[in-house]
């Protein structure tokens, strides 16, 4: 128990590192009031791990893969276009390594935490119903906000140091800038993950994390109505870790960069599929992840 407890000291929350690695293009896209969207995605993540070099940790490698299904709104709020979604993962992971030659395993499998995000465009774009939104020209500078918000509702033991679920909440706000220049669009985005302490960590003890900010750049060239490609790259500092007030050396200042497609089934339906790489990773998960997902509007 104790070589495994050091194996995974490193990712004793997976929620916290998905949530961290998000390239999340078109995030605040602006949509007519009253569409709703369903949404059936699949990600693969396999990659290595990085830990404390002090830790006689090597060859450690671990395997992700998340199904999840989300329904979202285009609503109006107080006469700006905002929008709210609700997805619940289903998540699968094999965490494998060395300590000291040793071989060790853990597995886990089972529902993952309930996402919820409000986002609101307050510069720009108004909130529209189809008729008027189909006539209308799209704006050329918008400028959004977000809230996102984890709940601990997903498999979890405080036996375990490796859970699906977080056992705490996490809050999200961020602020965007999005500028549309004919088939171009910019898109930056700046955020902060925002924890509470889980106070059931392995028999009852305490595990907080320092706030996690991070940002993102994103480039989109529109070739015809829902048929585009983005490049994608963010960067994500801070999450430091402790126990019972012990700090963990685990301090993350990490990147990514990823590819995302969307190509159009029909009037209202889209697939979408991205690739993304770690850039630079100092501590945590350094994944090639490979993503595919199907929406519909109605």
């Amino acid at each position: 128990m104790r070589r495994l407890a050091c194996l995974i000291l490193g990712i004793a929350l997976w929620p916290s590192h998905a949530t961290a690695q998000e390239l999340e293009p078109g995030a605040y896209t602006v949509s007519p009031v009253g569409v709703n969207v369903f949404t059936a995605g699949y990600t693969f993540n396999t990659g290595d791990l990085t830990f404390d070099p002090s830790l006689p940790i090597d060859a450690a490698s671990s395997t992700i893969q998340a199904t999840a299904l989300a329904v979202g709104r285009a609503i109006d709020l107080a006469g700006r276009s905002g929008t709210v979604l609700v997805a619940l993962p289903i998540m699968s992971g094999h965490i494998e390594g060395l300590y000291f030659g040793d071989p060790v395993l853990v597995e886990r499998t089972g529902l993952g935490d309930l996402r919820i995000r409000l986002g609101v465009n307050l510069y720009g774009a108004p909130a529209r119903r189809l008729p008027e939104f189909a006539k209308a020209a799209p704006s050329r500078f918008n400028v959004g906000a977000s809230i996102s918000v984890v709940a601990p509702t997903g498999q979890y033991s405080p036996q375990r140091i490796v859970n699906l679920g977080s056992n705490r909440w996490s809050f999200k706000p961020e602020a965007a800038v999005v500028r549309n220049a004919g088939a171009w669009m910019f898109e930056i985005y700046g955020g902060a993950w925002i924890f509470t302490d889980n106070d059931n960590y392995v028999n009852g003890r305490t595990r907080s994390q320092k706030v996690l900010a991070s940002g993102q750049f994103s480039l989109r060239r529109t070739f015809s109505p829902g048929l585009w490609i983005s490049g994608n790259v963010n960067y994500y500092t801070g999450g430091r870790t402790s126990v019972d007030g012990l700090f963990n050396q685990d301090f993350q200042a990490n990147s990514r960069v990823g590819v995302t497609l969307s190509t159009p089934l029909s009037r209202r339906a889209a697939v979408r599929v991205a690739v993304s790489q770690g850039a630079v990773t100092t501590i945590g998960a350094n994944f090639l992840s490979l993503s595919a997902s199907f929406q519909q509007a109605f």
